[in-house]
This record gives C-alpha cells, structure tokens and sequence, in this order.
C-alpha cells in the first residue's frame, strides 16, 4: 500500500519517527525548494538514511492528486511510503492493552471517540492526545474515520501525532467499554449538564467518552458511565467543538494527575 503524506509538521513527525525506529524502507522525500522548515526536515531525513530527490513542483502535483483536496497544498515537499501497511507502531491491539492495564496501578487516561467522523476533529483530538498524555485513544471501525494510520488529513490536523498516540480500532464500542469499566477504570461522559470538570477529582486510572459532533454520546455508552462532565463556558451558542471540549478535559485530567 502506497501512502504520500503532505504538510510540514505531518512529514516532520513521520520522518523522526523513522529515524528513531530505524524503519526507513519504503520511505523517500521529494521536494521542489529548499526554505528553513524544508531544510530542516532534509537533515533529519538524510541523516536517517531516507533517500531525498529534488523536482519540479509539477511533479508534487502529480504526486497529491489522489490525496482529499485539503491534503493536496503540498507547499514544496511530499513524503510517500511505499511499504505503508494496515497498521503502524501507533496502533495497538485492544485486548492485550486491556489485559495489561488491569495488572497496572499506574494513572491511565483512555480516550473514547463516539462515531467522529470528522478527520480533521479526530486529527486535533490526537494532537490533544499526545500533548496531555493520554495512554490510548479508542474508536469504533464502522462509523469512525477509518484507518487512523493511512488518512492524510488526520495526519495533517494532529501535526504528526497520529504517528505516536497508541490507539486502537475496535468492533464493538460498547463491549470495548465494558472492558475498560474491569480494568478497573472511571467512565465519564462529557455532555452538557452533567458535573462540572471544576469540582471533579479524576481517579488513577481514566476514561472519558466523547460524542459524536451531531447526536453525542451514544444511549448505550452513557448507561455506561460513572459520571457525566461537563464543561463550564458563558457563551450564547449551545456547546463547544468536539476537539476543543476533549482539549479542555484532557488539560485538566493531564492538570490533576501533575497535582
């Protein structure tokens, strides 16, 4: 399977990914100019042994006119994978993280995703992810955005976090929760109404669900929670986007684990 990925942070973050775990096959960098952020990614990339060619910009555009139209400004630099598979170092598999968890006393924050379907949504929630620490993000395989790995746009909007956040796929959303409750874990919520983020005291180990960006939460999965959190605002529109609310969350859940 072929991946071509655009944007400077997405490329950046792939290629030192590669440069750390030395799995570099497959992977090449053509560029059109030469400008300090194209320059900097060049050194990490030459340095890791990732093989550089320099084109006419026709040719980038040769090489993103497959990709979604967002994804397509490739602004002098596309990164293609050759050998890119189903899944990356970034995916792991559920059940053996579950199983693992439930022998852990260590804080945990997993991060539940309610059929977002918006890529860009999920790219800054991953962003969020990896800035507050959270130790898995779970989504449901129908209704979601796919493969997490593979999409450029989520690639682009989480600046490359989707390569490091671990992150699992799963069949069934509320068998996966279940699963989560005996591990040991706290589920919450986030829906408008519910306790406020400000008088809640997270326990070690974590969950926080969020809805989808039109219905929220699913019924099932709120029968499910602990709690339901919500966050405080003064607005005169209804609530938050999506990855802006799980930001808040994970900033204050990340906040009071550093307490």
């Amino acid at each position: 399977m072929k991946q071509t990925i655009t944007g400077f942070h997405a490329i950046e973050e792939k290629v030192r990914a590669a440069c750390e775990s030395g799995q570099i096959d497959g992977l090449s960098l053509s560029y059109s100019k030469i400008g300090p952020r194209v320059k900097k990614i060049l050194e990490v990339a030459r340095t890791a042994g990732i093989p550089c060619s320099q084109v006419d910009s026709k040719v980038l555009d040769s090489l993103v006119q497959n990709l979604p139209e967002v994804a397509r400004d490739h602004r002098g630099i596309v990164l293609c994978n050759e050998n890119a598979k189903e899944s990356t170092q970034s995916e792991v598999n559920f059940d053996t993280w579950i199983a693992e968890a439930k022998l852990s006393d260590e804080n945990k924050t997993v991060l539940i995703l309610d059929e977002i379907t918006d890529p860009h949504n999920v790219g800054a929630i991953l962003r969020s992810c990896d800035q507050f620490g959270v130790s898995l993000a779970v989504m449901p395989q129908r209704n979601s955005v796919g493969n997490v790995s593979e999409n450029e746009i989520i690639a682009r909007a989480s600046a490359g976090a989707s390569s490091y956040v671990p992150h699992s796929v799963v069949k069934n959303l509320n068998r996966a929760v279940q699963k989560i409750k005996e591990a040991g874990f706290w589920v919450y919520g986030a829906d408008a109404g519910g306790e406020s983020v400000q008088n809640l005291s997270f326990p070690a180990k974590t969950a926080i669900i969020m809805g989808s960006e039109g219905t929220g939460i699913s019924r099932l999965l709120e029968e499910q929670c602990d709690s339901i959190v919500s966050i405080p605002t003064c607005g005169k529109i209804d609530s938050l986007n999506v990855s802006v609310a799980t930001g808040v969350l994970l900033y204050e859940r990340y906040r009071q684990g550093l307490s």
